[in-house]
């Protein structure tokens, strides 16, 4: 009872703030302690808080034990006025500033404003050219803020003035669906037809995306069921975006910038990396040069989905699908989050919803998975040499595509418990600050790191092990270098062809595709990576019989082709990230995988036709001036596509050499000729 008491009796800022004594001092102050000769407590005094000190008094005399008293009680009631004297100023600011917080507040942010508005106005003062992309990033911001604002404070008065509309709308939208859809398909056709006209051989990727879906279809669970408006507005979001990327100026532009900044991004990872390793390692070892980047990226990804960046990117992203494809919010979250997240990550996003997901909504987010690449190990691609953007554009078109493809393979025919749901809770981290959130994200990249080491090690010895046995098994009948490369490039060579890629370049092209599926995309973008750099350093195309490198048609088309982690060690990754978070559902898991698998592949090849439909020939340019001016100590990419103009426009004729073209009566021309025969082989160079 005395503790209780002696907690009841604590020393609140309240009461100091009030001004009243508090009753922890009031008693000892009013009231004088009992007397030496332990008559009993005094008036008011709670003895049974003090009986120890009690015992003590009691064994001395009156005047003793009266004056220790006395002087206590004054020096505890002195201390707690200056207590209240000294914490009335702080009192006061504290109520001062939660009363006023809202207006702080907007003063900082408006401070903040007009400063950003001053180095805004400077920079473009400055050089405008320098500060275009400055312009960009705030106007996007802007165009948000204004939208959420006014979405805010005026979008139900907007809904409720267009309702009218919206009904008529409504109304006559049967017949006018089929209309924009005749006219869109007569457009598309025709402006296929005239673009292609001088590449006419882009359009055999055409027919190899209409044969994909046709297979796809073929495959489907339930082909009665299928919901041709999400299979419809999937393709056409996805051909929409890779229009803009790799046709428009703005898109190519855009994405050209971004996949720059990324690049140079990703650079800074060798400040960690050359101190921790040293920077000679770092140059010269790959696990050095490589990994340190999928920790920093890792650390990144973890910062912005801690800020909140993260959430907002998908939940816009998944807005757009949802509106227009009609799918429901748990899956489209799930897809929209593989954009930049791995395969067992997205799904985490909709945890507490997978127990209750359809198995179509279950293959939807398989899928998803196995579609796209995580952002952390894009870095790593990124520094093998593979074209950023390319990478980035073909995650971002896998989103739509993988969920209108799912739709097709395994269509809904259960009731979902979240159609109509307008959205989902989108969780945030757990972390307290940016630096644990930091601290997090390079700590969770160990696992990752060591498990691509250790990939690497096991497939690529495993693979090694596998060409050893075929070619000893092919020597036994006189089959000399037989390969699993050589087997996948016969087996998947028409698979290639149909996505666009040349018929000499389309046994590589499967080659890689079959090193994908079997072993894992990393293995394969290193080696396109090799065949890149023999094409930009300027080596022959051809070795004999082998050829060193592909085109440059057929690179976009097999970088595209291999962005996506379907293959089959991402199985058990998938099965067993999944069934960590939903254990009740293992058979439905399991019952689905496969065909989640198999369309996840199709996905990047589609994506693949679509780029393969879409390239752009880059230009060479002027041959005769680059020769003439070109420094012949290197080779590069565009000496050998001018040495190979230059061959083809010679003719050696009864002993004597002339030249046609562009190069006819210039003087240089034989100079040239003689500078090229010294780097590669032709038979104007005999004599």
């Amino acid at each position: 009872a005395a503790l209780l008491e002696m907690e009841e009796n604590q020393i609140t800022l309240d009461n100091l703030e009030k001004g009243a004594d508090n009753p922890a001092f009031s008693s000892v102050v009013s009231a004088p302690f009992p007397s030496c000769q332990g008559t009993g407590a005094a008036q008011g005094a709670p003895a049974n808080v003090f009986q120890g000190e009690e015992r003590i008094y009691q064994e001395c005399d009156g005047p003793c034990g009266e004056s220790k008293e006395e002087k206590r009680g004054e020096r505890q009631g002195r201390s707690s006025s200056y207590c209240r004297k000294a914490l009335q100023p702080a009192s006061k600011a504290k109520r001062f500033c939660k009363a006023h917080v809202k207006v702080f507040r907007r003063v900082l942010l408006g401070l903040l404003g007009v400063a950003y508005l001053c180095y805004f106005i400077a920079a473009c003062w400055l050089n405008f050219q320098r500060a275009l992309a400055l312009v960009v990033m705030t106007a996007v911001v802007v165009f948000f803020i204004c939208w959420s604002l006014f979405k805010k404070h005026c979008g139900a008065k907007v809904l409720l003035l267009l309702s009218p509309v919206w009904k008529g709308f409504q109304k006559f939208w049967p017949w006018l669906k089929w209309l924009l859809v005749v006219g869109h398909l007569g457009g598309l056709i025709t402006w296929l037809a005239l673009d292609n006209s001088r590449n006419p051989e882009q359009l055999i990727s055409l027919a190899g995306f209409c044969f994909l879906v046709l297979f796809l279809f073929a495959c489907s669970k339930h082909h009665g069921a299928v919901s041709w408006r999400a299979v419809s507005w999937g393709i056409g979001l996805e051909f929409l975006f890779g229009l803009f990327v790799l046709r428009t100026t703005p898109g190519v532009q855009a994405f050209r910038w971004l996949g720059d900044q990324i690049q140079l991004f990703l650079g800074y990872t060798t400040a960690g990396s050359s101190f921790v390793f040293g920077e000679k390692l770092t140059e010269e070892v790959f696990a050095f040069q490589t990994l340190p980047i999928v920790v920093f990226f890792s650390c990144v990804m973890s910062i912005l989905y801690y800020l909140g960046v993260m959430q907002w990117l998908i939940v816009k992203i998944s807005w757009l699908l949802q509106v227009s494809m009609g799918t429901t919010p748990t899956e489209t979250l799930s897809v929209a989050g593989n954009i930049f997240v791995g395969q067992t990550e997205a799904p985490l996003l909709i945890r507490p919803y997978l127990a209750d997901m359809t198995r179509s909504e279950i293959h939807a987010v398989m899928t998803g998975g196995f579609s796209t690449i995580a952002g952390s190990v894009m870095g790593a691609y990124i520094s093998f040499g593979i074209d950023a953007a390319s990478l980035i554009a073909a995650s971002v078109m896998a989103a739509p595509c993988a969920l209108a493809m799912s739709k097709l393979v395994y269509p809904e025919v259960e009731e979902s418990k979240f159609k109509g749901k307008a959205s989902v809770h989108l969780s945030s981290g757990e972390e307290q600050n940016i630096l644990e959130a930091a601290s997090n994200g390079a700590a969770a990249s160990v696992g990752l790191v060591a498990n691509i080491a250790a990939n690497l090690i096991a497939f690529l010895a495993v693979l090694e092990f596998i060409n050893s046995a075929l070619r000893w098994f092919g020597e036994m009948v006189d089959i000399k270098d037989l390969s699993f490369q050589v087997i996948c490039s016969y087996v998947l060579m028409p698979v290639a062809f149909l996505m666009g890629a040349d018929w000499a370049d389309s046994p590589l092209v499967a080659e890689l595709l079959g090193m994908k599926i079997f072993l894992n995309e990393f293995v394969a973008y290193q080696q396109l990576a090799t065949y890149k750099k023999n094409r930009l350093s300027g080596l022959e195309e051809w070795d004999g019989s082998r050829k060193q490198w592909i085109s440059e048609r057929a690179e976009s088309i097999t970088t595209f082709a291999l962005c996506g982690f379907a293959n089959l060690s991402s199985i058990g990754i998938m099965l067993g990230g999944l069934a960590s978070m939903v254990p009740q559902r293992k058979g439905d898991l399991a019952s689905v995988v496969l065909r989640a698998l198999l369309t996840g592949i199709c996905v990047s090849m589609l994506n693949a036709c679509l780029a393969g439909l879409l390239h752009v020939p880059t230009e060479v340019g002027d041959c005769v001036t680059f020769l003439r001016t070109a420094n012949f100590s290197s080779t590069s990419y565009t000496m050998y596509m001018c040495c190979k103009e230059l061959f083809a426009s010679s003719v050696l004729e009864n002993g004597t050499l002339s030249f046609t073209g562009a190069w006819t009566g210039l003087a240089e021309s034989m100079l040239c000729l003689t500078q090229c025969c010294g780097h590669y082989n032709h038979t104007s160079c005999v004599g």
